[in-house]
C-alpha cells in the first residue's frame, strides 16, 4: 500500500476515534460496536442492465467488499467435465488480455505476476470462485478514490478479458488432478465422494471432479464457458461498506460495463430437482485406516422452503448444536462411540443433502451407525423437549450477533439475502423467526423432509 495511503487510512481511524494500531485490529474493534444490532438497512435496486444490486451502507471505516453472483456453478457443469466452473473461475487469474481500446490504468496485457503485484501494490483483493449453483466474484478495496477507482478497473478487466493461456492451464491441470489424487488416498474424501454420489443420483450436485474429467476440458471449454456465463442481466451484486447509494450505482456498472449485453435476458435451461431416495441403502468401503468414517443421510430441502427456520432449529438440536446435541449426548458422552458427532443440512436451489457423519473404530462402526440411526428416527417421530427447544433458541439468538461482527460475514448475509430472493428485512427478523418456532413445528417438518427409512449408510474403513 502507499505511503500516503496508510497515513489517510491511520488519519480516519483516528477520526473514528480508534486507537488500536493495525488495520485488522481496527476492524475488529468496529464490527464488535457496529454490527451488534440488528437494524441493517438493505437497499436494492435493479440497473438498466438488468442486474440486481443490494447495499448495506457503513461509513464507519473506509472499505468496500463486493461479490457478484451468477447461475453458473457446478450444477451447469456437463457430466463429462465435472468441474468445469470450479476450474475456469480459477484461471481467471492466470492473465489478461489487452484491453480492447487501449485506454485505462492497466491497457496492456498482464500475465498471472503482473496481476498478483498490481493487486498488492493497490492493497486490495480480488478472486473468483464457483459452488455448486453460483460462480462468485468478491473485490475487497479501501474506499479512497484513487485506489478504489484502479480496483475496480483491474476487477474488471480480470472478469471480461481472462486470456485463459493454454501453457498454464496444463500446468494447472497436472497439479489439481495430483491433488485429486492423492485426497483418495484419504478415507475422508473417499466416504464424502461415495456419499454425493448415493444421495443425489444423477444430479450435478453428486459430480464431482476427476483427473479424466479435467483431461476433457481444454482451454476452448474454459472460453465457451466465459463467454456464455458472464451477462449482466443475470448478475447480483451485494455491497457492504463506505459508499453511498449512487456511488455504488456507479461502481457496479462499471464492474459490469464490459460484459456482453443482449437485448432481454434470455432463460438458462431448467436444472431437474434432486430425486428422492427409493430405499435404504448401504454401502462400506474397505480401507486400511485407524478410524472408520461414517455418512448417513438423504436429500434434504430447497433454501426457498417454508419451514426453513424449524429445520434450522431441529437440526441444532439434533446434531447441529455440537457438544449439547442429541447424537453427541447419546453416541459420544453415553456409550464413548464417537469424539465428535453432527448432523447438518446443505440447502441450495435444489434439495441438498442432509447428512449425520462421525468417526469411529472399525471395531464398532455397525454400533455407532446402528445408535445414530435411532436417534435420528426417534428424533423424527417425536420432535424436541421443550428444554431441548428452549436451550437452542437461546444458543442460536445469543449467538446472532457473531454472523455478522465484520464486514466479509456481513457481506456473506447480503448475499444469500440476495441470491435466494430472501425478504430485504430477513436479518432484522431472524430473531423473531426463530423465536415463534414451536416443538410441534419442528416435528412436523422434521417427518415431511427425512425418512430414516430411506437413507444411505456409507461407512468407510475396516474390512469387508
Amino acid at each position: 500500500m502507499p505511503n500516503h495511503s496508510i497515513l489517510r487510512l491511520t488519519s480516519s481511524l483516528s477520526q473514528a476515534g480508534k486507537t488500536c494500531f493495525k488495520f485488522s485490529w481496527a476492524l475488529a474493534c468496529w464490527s464488535v460496536c457496529t454490527w451488534a444490532q440488528a437494524a441493517l438497512p438493505i437497499q436494492h435496486w435493479t440497473l438498466p442492465s438488468g442486474a440486481r444490486v443490494y447495499l448495506v451502507e457503513s461509513h464507519a471505516i473506509p472499505m468496500v467488499d463486493v461479490q457478484i453472483d451468477i447461475d453458473a456453478g457446478s450444477r451447469r457443469d456437463p457430466a463429462a467435465q465435472a468441474g468445469l466452473a470450479s476450474v475456469m473461475a480459477g484461471q481467471m487469474a492466470n492473465g489478461t488480455r489487452a484491453e480492447p481500446d487501449g485506454q485505462g490504468p492497466y491497457p496492456k496485457a498482464m500475465d498471472e505476476n503482473q496481476i498478483g503485484e498490481a493487486w498488492a501494490d493497490l492493497g486490495a483483493s480480488f478472486g473468483a470462485s464457483a459452488g455448486g449453483d453460483r460462480m462468485s466474484f468478491a473485490l475487497r478495496s479501501l474506499s479512497y478514490p484513487d485506489l478504489l477507482d484502479k480496483a475496480v478497473a483491474l476487477a474488471a478487466r480480470q472478469m471480461a478479458h481472462p486470456a485463459f493461456p493454454e501453457a498454464l492451464w496444463l500446468r494447472d491441470r497436472e497439479r489439481i488432478s495430483a491433488s485429486i489424487r492423492e485426497s483418495l488416498t484419504k478415507p475422508g474424501t473417499l466416504v464424502q465422494q461415495r456419499f454425493a454420489q448415493a444421495v443425489y443420483g444423477t444430479h450435478p450436485y453428486g459430480f464431482r471432479m476427476t483427473p479424466e474429467s479435467l483431461s476433457r476440458i481444454g482451454v476452448q471449454g474454459l472460453q465457451s464457458l466465459h463467454a456464455q456465463a458472464l451477462r449482466a442481466c443475470r448478475a447480483t451484486v451485494s455491497v457492504v461498506g463506505a459508499l453511498t447509494r449512487n456511488q455504488t450505482d456507479a461502481l457496479v456498472q462499471r464492474l459490469l460495463a464490459q460484459w456482453p449485453r443482449e437485448s432481454g435476458c434470455q432463460s438458462l435451461p431448467p436444472v431437474p430437482e434432486v430425486a428422492p431416495l427409493a430405499a435404504a441403502q448401504s454401502l462400506s468401503v474397505p480401507f486400511e485406516s485407524a478410524q472408520a468414517h461414517v455418512l448417513i443421510g438423504q436429500p434434504g430441502y430447497k433454501r426457498t422452503d417454508p419451514d426453513f427456520f424449524a429445520l434450522l432449529l431441529g437440526n441444532h438440536i439434533l446434531g447441529g448444536g455440537g457438544f449439547v446435541s442429541r447424537l453427541t449426548e447419546q453416541v459420544r458422552e453415553k456409550r464413548g462411540l464417537s469424539y465428535s458427532v453432527y448432523s447438518y443440512f446443505s440447502p441450495g436451489l435444489h434439495a441438498g443433502a442432509f447428512a449425520v457423519g462421525l468417526q469411529t473404530r472399525p471395531d464398532q462402526a455397525a454400533q455407532a451407525v446402528g445408535v445414530a440411526k435411532e436417534v435420528v428416527q426417534a428424533f423424527v417421530r417425536d420432535g424436541p423437549t421443550e428444554a431441548e427447544l428452549l436451550a437452542a433458541k437461546s444458543n442460536l439468538v445469543g449467538g446472532f450477533a457473531l454472523r455478522i461482527d465484520s464486514n466479509r460475514k456481513l457481506l456473506d448475509n447480503v448475499a444469500n439475502i440476495a441470491w435466494n430472493r430472501l425478504p430485504l428485512d430477513y436479518l432484522d427478523t431472524w430473531t423473531q423467526q426463530i423465536e415463534r418456532v414451536t416443538a410441534a413445528h419442528i416435528q412436523r417438518a422434521m417427518v415431511r423432509v427425512l425418512q430414516p427409512d430411506r437413507m444411505v449408510t456409507v461407512v468407510v474403513g475396516g474390512q469387508p
